[in-house]
């Protein structure tokens, strides 16, 4: 993650960090660090979580069947708006 103080380096900053993960990502476990995913989407966090997603889900189904517990890019956050506000089912 890039810091500058020049607004106008924010897209310079924002592509330098994509390709700089882009050229390293096939070389990596595939996961990721989720207190630092952005809005990439749910199947960059189901890909964080591996083959655990599945099993996870099922677990937080059984125990959290009206998923009270919420957490951003955590295992069922897919059924919540981005705000973590909104449930969407």
């Amino acid at each position: 993650m890039g810091v500058d103080t020049v607004p106008a380096n924010a897209g310079k900053i924002t592509n330098w960090c994509k390709d700089y993960w882009e050229a390293l990502h096939p070389h990596s476990s595939g996961g990721a660090y989720l207190n630092f995913i952005m809005n990439e989407g749910q199947d960059r966090i189901k890909a964080s979580y591996k083959h655990n997603y599945d099993r996870l889900t099922t677990i937080k189904k059984k125990y959290d069947p009206d998923g009270l517990f919420f957490v951003h890019h955590g295992v069922g956050s897919e059924d919540w708006n981005t705000d973590g506000f909104t449930r969407l089912t």
